[in-house]
């Protein structure tokens, strides 16, 4: 009879205990469902550029020299780059801009065929400010024509226009591509062939990097020998720096080409690459 009765009572407490244990495994796993479901587990790849804001752009064309014609075709051209390549296209000629609040919004100042002296000491000051606290600056032909006297800037777009060929000064030569890997020739074949007008090149900053360079036996006209860059990259007092001598025909513009060339440019400037 005690036999009987000890074995009932481990039964009991074994039933009992079975019975405490099931309901808080059930809402350990009730919990956990709950949790998967408010916390899915992400197997997807994220996309990088899902929550990528457009980058803000400020093309400036200001002149006080020679205008070129092409300057409205390359807006027109910059901004369709930007509505195919998530970049907003801001275009002005008013230099107030240059000002620590006018250009804090920006992640790159293009200058597109600026000429002469076209910002005075208090927007050179700003701008520089920029730069140094990481703005990004790109230049397309006669931005190198730009700012003589601001030794700053001659370094910043890597070297200043000194002359061009004439009689036509706009003229077929090759180009050949230096660096191949860099956004803004990736697309090219080692040897370009178009026409542009071809600039000439004095106070070349020796710490840029040249990714096109100009044959000058394919043309008449150049003055820069063997060594002769017409577009080039570098980092420079804290931010980035792009320039391209092309740019001088509204035909330029419209070479998908050169519009690559451009848009490698940017992204470069934009790290994007």
């Amino acid at each position: 009879m005690r036999q009987t009765c000890s074995s009932f009572a481990i039964l009991l407490l074994f039933s009992l205990t079975m019975l405490q244990c099931q309901p808080q495994s059930e809402g350990k796993e009730e919990n956990l469902v709950q949790n998967e479901e408010e916390n899915p587990v992400q197997n997807e790849e994220e996309n990088p550029d899902q929550n990528m804001e457009s980058a803000k752009i400020l093309v400036f064309t200001k002149t006080a020299g020679f205008r070129h014609q092409s300057i409205e075709k390359g807006v027109s051209t910059l901004r369709n780059l930007g509505e195919e390549n998530d970049f907003e296209i801001t275009h002005t000629e008013e230099a107030s801009v240059f000002s620590s609040t006018g250009l804090q919004e920006y992640d790159l100042v293009i200058f597109l065929s600026t000429t002469r002296n076209i910002l005075d000491p208090d927007q050179e000051s700003a701008f520089k400010a920029y730069i140094n606290q990481g703005g990004n600056f790109m230049g397309i032909h006669a931005a190198s024509d730009t700012e003589y006297a601001w030794s700053w800037y001659g370094k910043l777009v890597g070297a200043y226009f000194e002359s061009h060929p004439s009689n036509p000064n706009v003229r077929e030569a090759d180009i050949e591509v230096v660096d191949e890997s860099h956004p803004s020739t990736s697309h090219l074949e080692e040897l370009w062939q178009r026409n542009d007008e071809w600039y000439n090149f004095k106070s070349i900053n020796p710490d840029i990097q040249v990714v096109l360079n100009l044959d000058e036996t394919s043309y008449v006209g150049g003055t820069n020998g063997s060594f002769h860059p017409i577009a080039w990259y570098h980092e420079f007092d804290g931010g980035r720096s792009f320039y391209t001598g092309g740019g001088h025909t509204e035909a330029s513009f419209d070479e998908i080409d050169f519009q690559k060339h451009l848009l490698g440019g940017i992204e470069y400037c934009l790290r994007r690459k």
